[in-house]
């Protein structure tokens, strides 16, 4: 296929398209390091305030197919804005939240705007770029949102040592008016691409309990005990609307929250599977690791910040180029590789014990980091580039949906195994074998099922110009 050349109209189109991964992106790390404050600001212990970052995660990850069917009914433009409106309030009043639960209820409002904003970004992408760039649409995605990402976590460690983690909401808020300025400027105005869907709320509903129930028996399990019959009844309801989703999914067909058709298509079902197999290790990593540096090694918010760009730093840098040799090698090595060193990393940082320096755990993070930017961007484009055009908003919700919500599930299962430990070093251990175990069925998952076949031609293309130059 050849590969067509990008006009300036397109380029500027693709910056307003990066700004708005911007704008979601750094939230999602930047609260990581600012964990321990929070804690000591309202007097609360990790396992609740673990849920500022996974209150937002999960009601984004519900929510976000939702906003891509929104996107496909009302206009991928129309439905970023009004996400970034949302974004953006309810970051102000968190802020300035004066206990927990109205931080995390803005937490949960702003995680519904983040959904909205994602699926119409991701299809304005996919959409303005012609086919033969795709992999380059997938590598400034997850490019742009590595560097969102790799700003996180500094950005709010300076924040918190220097003016309090409250500013690491207030900040929001600029950055939010940026995009929505840089959309209203380059982007024009957008027609539907499906006006007659329906939204599956039923769907939403038995996702919602059921993920909630999951999440709640993890948190509370540490403290009431495995066995307690509340812990008991909450895994069992988990089970039964998860089961009874998929159930309920299937009957409605083509105007469920996740339609039968997409789900169909093998490679995209499988990029989604082993996107949901694979996702508690970027949420383990990006949680624990700064607990690790704080509260073992002493570092400050602004120390375990710089203490994490050797994963964000990578992943970002990684992902760029991962979408040009993703053009070249295709879906299965490309999502195999990435899953394969993910799982690497994993092993390697569980080596973890009290006397662990930093420097021991680079390494292990600079692995995470190149396994993450390979992984996410191909598999991104993996599964939105099988189904049609039309449905890519869709498509790319339903991945992140996995990525978000397996993430909150992952991270309450890190939770619930770090403190149930006897040391901090002892429980992260253990929950990084068992993220580098998972990481190592997405790989399986990988290779038996999701295609792409290599461009041999400009396999060879590619090396006639290496030896060109050695």
């Amino acid at each position: 296929m050849e590969v067509e050349r990008l006009d300036r109209d397109t380029v500027i189109g693709l910056f307003a398209m990066a700004v708005g991964i911007l704008v979601v992106a750094n939230d999602f790390t930047a609260l990581s390091v600012a964990i321990p404050a929070i804690e000591k600001t309202f007097d609360s212990d990790v396992t609740t305030a673990q849920w500022v970052v996974n209150s937002y995660a999960m009601v984004f990850g519900i929510v976000i197919v939702t906003g891509g069917r929104l996107a496909d009914m009302f206009g991928r433009r129309r439905m970023f804005l009004v996400g970034a409106v949302i974004f953006a309030v309810f970051s102000v009043i968190g802020g300035l939240a004066p206990d927990i639960r109205l931080l995390l209820a803005c937490r949960a409002i702003m995680g519904i705007g983040g959904a909205l904003m994602w699926p119409a970004v991701l299809g304005m992408t996919y959409e303005i770029v012609p086919d033969s760039r795709a992999g380059l649409a997938g590598g400034l995605i997850i490019g742009v949102a590595g560097i969102g990402n790799a700003m996180g976590p500094l950005l709010g460690g300076v924040l918190t040592d220097t003016l309090g983690w409250q500013w690491i909401f207030f900040i929001n808020a600029p950055v939010a008016l940026l995009g929505i300025a840089t959309v209203l400027l380059v982007v024009p105005r957008d027609k539907p691409t499906d006006p007659g869907q329906r939204i599956d709320y039923g769907g939403i509903a038995v996702l919602s309990v059921g993920l909630l129930a999951l999440l709640l028996a993890l948190d509370w399990g540490v403290d009431r005990g495995w066995t307690d019959p509340v812990i008991l009844l909450l895994f069992t309801l988990a089970a039964a609307c998860l089961v009874g989703f998929g159930l309920y999914e299937n009957r409605l067909g083509e105007t469920a929250l996740v339609p039968r058709s997409v789900m169909r298509k093998l490679t995209f079902a499988m990029a989604t599977l082993t996107t949901l197999m694979i996702a508690a290790v970027f949420f383990g990593a990006l949680i624990y690791l700064p607990q690790f540096m704080i509260k073992n090694l002493g570092f400050t918010a602004i120390g375990a910040g710089a203490g994490l760009l050797p994963v964000m730093l990578t992943f970002a840098l990684v992902s760029f180029v991962a979408g040009r040799v993703y053009e070249v090698l295709g879906a299965k090595l490309m999502v195999s590789i990435g899953a394969a060193l993910l799982a690497g990393g994993m092993f390697l940082l569980s080596a973890i014990q009290p006397a662990t320096t930093y420097d021991q755990l680079v390494p292990g993070m600079i692995v995470l980091g190149i396994g993450i930017g390979i992984f996410y961007s191909s598999t991104t484009t993996a599964g939105v580039t099988t189904l049609d055009a039309s449905q890519s908003s869709l498509a790319g919700a339903i991945i992140y949906m996995a990525n978000v919500a397996g993430g909150a599930i992952g991270l309450g299962m890190n939770t619930a195994i770090v403190v149930s430990s006897d040391t901090l070093s002892d429980g992260i251990s253990d929950a990084f074998i068992v993220n580098g175990s998972l990481a190592a069925v997405g790989v399986l998952i990988a290779i038996l099922f999701i295609g792409g076949p290599i461009d041999k031609k400009r396999l060879r293309a590619l090396r006639h110009h290496h030896r060109a130059h050695t």
